[in-house]
């Protein structure tokens, strides 16, 4: 059926984002009229679903023009919480806008133009309101970094009461954060072509490569690795693995292009002396991307293939700065414990960093790793009917439902190289669709998928994060099932 009569069908129906799977008896909240559900492919199916899911979830957890983010919604009671969502979480609501105007657009590119024209101006509108008030989590502080001192503007853990008011300092802003919105806003630049995106997002690279430590040990090695905030000792996985694959797209952005920035380090013959030099932009990306990489890949991967969550036992035990040749630098960082536990997304950001990497290189020691640690991290971290015959549980504890998705993300990420995926990514499609033809409720999701809701109301308060990692999930679906 050609999918402008499949859309004129909805229209007919009213049903537009009450689509099901199937003509089985659902509960009523997934198909309220009673309507006949109109035939979609997969792909259709699971961006209907992204978009209807990321609508209430920015319809419950926004308010006002500045958008302000509640943090819990309960779609039983119809409440919202008091509490705020940190940037982190408002960030999740970037991610399902970009992940369905990336599946718009494959679904025009695969000629279903009219889905793409009745929606990719909302999303990308919503996108630009979105960009728009992030402001609210930035703010300006002045940082002793290993090379340099300077005036940044970053985006704090917490809202501020007014745009660009945020607390910045220390501990108020950490490296993952930025990392995860420079992956979004150039997502956001690769679809839309609006500059402002790149302009932002490359302005924070700068920002998190001035925390990678470029000091030297007393063996001539350059210490590496990016603490988890200025504010902080510890290095993760989190404040480093994300930042590759951005850094392998800025590469392949400026691969055809003569631009420069300022590289800067520290002389390794002295070990000393802070030096400047201009280096491509293309070739700065890319030599950062594998430093990083390597770097994680050294000192976090663990015997049994995934990886764990940091490096530990730091000296010195807190942020401390020395004085070189009259100017201070922050002291360098040694940190020797390798500490759990192993979490989804840690894999899941170097997966799809191998990938990336093995696209951008063409090196087979990428690809070799990206293979070893897709089989691994899925025997890891799924485990077949715990929970219900033929479905694999995943851990959902604290804030691992979004960090599945980074994790389900990395296997979409290198399936074209290691199709042996297929039945990792199934599992994440079959259990959103079980908690969707099961659980909806005012357009909904459970916490957990296959358990469902509490039969105490008040216990139903759902992550506005979950929602939104639901709904990205099913955009990347989307697109993953119409170009593998």
């Amino acid at each position: 059926m050609d999918l402008t009569i499949k859309l004129l069908c909805f229209a007919i129906f009213g049903v537009l984002f009450e689509v099901t799977s199937a003509c089985n008896d659902q509960n009523d909240d997934n198909n309220p009229n009673g309507q006949p559900d109109v035939e979609l492919t997969l792909s259709e199916q699971n961006l209907v679903r992204a978009m209807e899911i990321t609508d209430n979830a920015v319809d419950a957890h926004f308010e006002g023009v500045g958008m302000a983010m509640s943090r819990y919604y309960n779609p039983f009671t119809q409440t919202k919480s008091s509490e705020t969502g940190s940037v982190w979480m408002y960030t999740a609501a970037i991610e399902a806008v970009t992940a369905i105007l990336h599946s718009l657009e494959a679904q025009k590119e695969h000629g279903n133009a009219s889905i793409y024209d009745e929606n990719f101006s909302k999303y990308s509108d919503l996108l630009s309101r979105l960009y728009q008030n992030s402001d609210y989590y930035l703010g300006t502080f002045e940082l002793v970094s290993y090379t340099q001192t300077k005036e940044w503007t970053v985006y704090g853990v917490n809202r501020g009461a007014s745009k660009g008011s945020a607390l910045v300092a220390g501990i108020e802003n950490v490296y993952d954060d930025q990392m995860w919105l420079v992956r979004e806003f150039l997502e956001a630049y690769k679809i839309t072509g609006n500059n402002e995106y790149l302009q932002k997002a490359e302005y924070l690279t700068e920002y998190v490569l001035d925390g990678w430590d470029s000091t030297y040990d007393a063996n001539g090695n350059e210490r590496g690795g990016i603490p988890w905030g200025p504010g902080y000792v510890t290095k993760h996985s989190c404040s480093n693995g994300p930042m590759v694959s951005p850094l392998v797209w800025l590469h392949e952005l400026y691969k055809d292009s003569d631009e420069v920035l300022t590289h800067r380090y520290i002389d390794p013959n002295d070990r000393v002396t802070r030096r400047t030099s201009q280096m491509k932009k293309s070739e700065y990306y890319l030599l950062f991307a594998e430093k990083v990489y390597k770097w994680q890949k050294k000192y976090l991967l663990r015997p049994d293939g995934v990886y764990d969550d940091m490096m530990g036992g730091c000296t010195p035990g807190n942020p401390q700065t020395e004085t070189i040749n009259g100017t201070t630098y922050r002291r360098g960082i040694f940190c020797q414990d390798r500490v759990g536990p192993a979490i989804t997304y840690n894999s899941g950001t170097m997966l799809s960093g191998a990938a990336d990497l093995y696209r951008a290189t063409g090196n087979s020691e990428y690809l070799e790793d990206a293979r070893k640690l897709s089989d691994a991290s899925f025997d890891y971290f799924a485990t077949l009917g715990q929970t219900m015959p033929d479905y694999y549980t995943f851990d959902i504890s604290g804030f691992r439902n979004w960090f599945n998705g980074v994790l389900m993300r990395g296997y979409v990420d290198i399936y074209p190289s290691y199709g042996n995926v297929a039945s990792y990514i199934e599992s994440f499609q079959n259990n959103l669709d079980y908690g969707y033809e099961n659980f909806l409720h005012n357009g909904f999701l459970p916490t957990n998928l296959l358990v469902g809701w509490s039969n105490t109301t008040n216990n139903n308060n759902t992550e506005g994060m979950f929602s939104f990692a639901f709904a990205a999930k099913y955009a990347v679906l989307a697109r993953y099932e119409l170009e593998k």
